[in-house]
């Protein structure tokens, strides 16, 4: 697919994500923040964001290739990404 929602999750626990924050691969924007909360479990701002790989396919491997960054108010902040749920993707934690 060309285009994807992925999930965002801001690296510095300080800053907040609302919606529309601009996403950026390698400098580049290739989507925005379509809804976003803060992650108390994961100790930051996450969110859902729509992604477009101007077309390459999104795929976790095109999505570890790049530098993640996040526009919050003018700043850029370090982002990881993900196409699986980042808490417990495995479903672990309801296992035990």
């Amino acid at each position: 697919m060309a285009q994807r929602i992925v999930q965002v999750r801001v690296l510095d626990p300080e800053p907040l994500l609302y919606h529309a924050e601009v996403l950026h691969r390698d400098g580049v924007a290739v989507g925005y923040v379509r809804a976003a909360s803060y992650g108390w479990t994961l100790g930051g701002a996450v969110g859902l964001a729509m992604v477009s790989g101007g077309g390459e396919p999104v795929t976790p491997d095109w999505l570890r290739a790049g530098t993640w960054e996040v526009d919050v108010a003018g700043v850029r902040h370090q982002v990881e990404v993900s196409l699986r749920p980042l808490y417990d993707p495995r479903s672990e934690r309801i296992k035990v």
